[in-house]
Formats: structure tokens, sequence, C-alpha cells
């Protein structure tokens, strides 16, 4: 792989490695107010020191479209391992959102978490408010499982209906990279994570 991890703050980064290109997303977390903070990028994206108390997790994931390179928990009831590796965003609307998770089944009927067929919502503090948030899919309320979105376009609609759990902070680019092999929601080109884990802090 010749693109480096480049280290950007908030709370949780995702990475994805699409056509050579990184994506990085940082799961937030709430302060005391229950506000969003957001983070501080200088010119050069390195983690300040009081930036370090809020990032949670850092995680990644390599993205292939077509065969070309652009967290595991366990087993699942599914007898599955709970990871993203080798599942697809199986659900892409341009000017809305890409969709993957579904590591199951594999066509957005699917998927697990670590609690078993699905959680509760945590909260809606946070908002679907432009590009680059990263929030759970679900059927309903108390609905969650595996299954997440990014999106890319602002979707305040899904406020108070989907948790909002981070943001992507470098590397739209590649969002819309996978956002263009989409068309009515399923993909023209398949879009896999071929990696997934954690990333030290």
């Amino acid at each position: 792989m010749t693109t480096s991890r480049r280290l950007v703050s908030a709370a949780a980064v995702l990475w994805v490695l699409l056509l050579f290109g990184t994506l990085f997303v940082i799961v937030t977390r709430f302060g005391d107010d229950g506000a969003l903070h957001e983070p501080k990028i200088g010119k050069t994206e390195i983690l300040e020191e009081e930036d370090l108390e809020q990032v949670t997790h850092k995680v990644y994931f390599d993205i292939e479209i077509n065969g070309k390179p652009i967290g595991e928990k366990g087993t699942g009831m599914s007898r599955k391992p709970l990871h993203y590796k080798g599942s697809a965003f199986h659900r892409i609307i341009p000017s809305f959102m890409i969709q993957g998770g579904d590591f199951t089944l594999g066509d957005g009927r699917g998927g697990e978490s670590i609690y078993g067929d699905s959680f509760a919502d945590e909260n809606f503090k946070l908002q679907h408010t432009g590009p680059g948030i990263l929030s759970m899919a679900n059927a309903g309320p108390d609905t969650n499982g595996s299954q997440f979105f990014i999106t890319t376009v602002k979707t305040s609609w899904l406020d108070g209906r989907h948790v909002v759990f981070g943001k992507v902070l470098s590397g739209m680019d590649v969002v819309y990279k996978v956002e263009e092999v989409g068309q009515n929601g399923v993909p023209k080109s398949k879009v896999v994570i071929t990696d997934s884990g954690e990333l030290p802090l």
C-alpha cells in the first residue's frame, strides 16, 4: 500500500483505501454540553494535545471497487466473524449516502451486533449536518445492528431517527469516488471493504 495513514482529530477514525486514496473518519464523543466538538486540524493535520482527550477509537477500512484497491470482534450468532472485512457497500445513492456493514447477507437485509441481532438507539444528540456524517442504518427505532452509512449531503430528515456516531475529517474525495458507482441504490460496480481494524491512538 503506497498511501500513508495520517492522524486526524475528533473521536474515532474510519480509514478507507479506495483507488489508492485514504479516508479518515473519527467517531466523535459528546462534551458535557452534548454538542459535537469539531476537530482542530491545521495544515499539518496533527493531533493537538487537547484533542487527544476526545479520541475514543481509531478504525480503518481498506476498500476495493471491482477488485482494484481503493475490526473484528469475535463470532456472532450467525457464526460469521463480527468484522467488516470482505463486506460490501451494498447501497449507494448519489446525492444522499453510501451504505455498508451487512456482513451476514451482503444485500442490506442482514448484519448483527456484538450485542446480538440488534441494539437500542443510544441518543440523537448529533445531527446529520452535511456530507461525511457517519450514522447507524436501521429498520426503525432500536434496531441498530452492524449497518452504517456515510452521508454525501446534508440529511436533516434523518435527525432523531438514526444515531450519528462519527464524521469524515479527511478524504471525502474517496467517499465521492464510491458515490460515483451508485445509481438508484444498487452499485454499478462492486465496492468491497478488503480490510478493517482498529488503529493505535
